[in-house]
């Protein structure tokens, strides 16, 4: 049996562009990013963490530094990853990414999932990372209770092969910056614990209001 929390990393300033950062832009967290990073901390910081998997991206480290600042172990895996989104990471959110964007993601539901930007990676290339990925996370016995930080695309993309969902579901999880997943891994499967978990967000807003 274990127990699996899964966030997304804290705000950048590309994210607040709405500009696409994908695997190749290994972007710092803004101020806002480190403030949810912390907020997550403050509201979570009693649980015991076994260990830590960040992606091989700074912001996803950047946002459990605190957990990690405690001693808890961490590990980096390149499997966990953001999508790829090649030609057009990094690039201005303009009508013309909007319109690429809206036309892969429409291949994507009507269930092509192969389908890529050139130089980009597809949700069956990720897919097959993050099932490396996880592989090793759940063969790790004596680690009982596991804290994820990874991506939205990627998140997205995991929550449908962990509960067995097409990818095409994969719009049905929402991925706000440092919203919770958690899950319980037990006779080899996963079951749904907490879904689009923000109330650690809540002093955060308020504090903003």
């Amino acid at each position: 049996m274990k127990e699996i929390y899964i966030i997304r990393h804290g705000e950048t300033d590309l994210n607040k562009l709405g500009i696409v950062q994908g695997r190749g832009v290994d972007a710092d967290l803004n101020e806002t990013g480190v403030a949810q990073g912390e907020a997550f901390f403050q509201f979570y910081k009693e649980v015991p963490f076994d260990r830590i998997y960040v992606s091989s991206l700074k912001r996803t480290r950047q946002t459990v530094q605190s957990f990690i600042d405690l001693g808890i172990p961490y590990t980096s895996m390149s499997e966990l990853d953001e999508l790829a989104w090649g030609k057009w990471e990094g690039k201005p959110n303009n009508e013309e990414a909007r319109q690429a964007f809206k036309e892969l993601t429409e291949q994507w539901q009507a269930g092509n999932e192969d389908a890529h930007f050139e130089g980009g990676e597809s949700p069956r290339q990720v897919g097959d990372r993050l099932k490396t990925a996880m592989s090793l996370i759940i063969s790790q016995r004596e680690e009982k209770r596991v804290l994820i930080c990874m991506h939205g695309r990627a998140l997205r993309l995991l929550l449908c092969l962990l509960l067995e969902k097409p990818f095409t579901s994969m719009m049905e999880f929402p991925h706000q910056n440092t919203v919770l997943y958690q899950l319980m891994y037990e006779k080899d499967s996963f079951r749904l614990l907490a879904f689009n978990q923000t109330l650690h967000l809540a002093a955060l807003n308020k504090h903003v209001e």
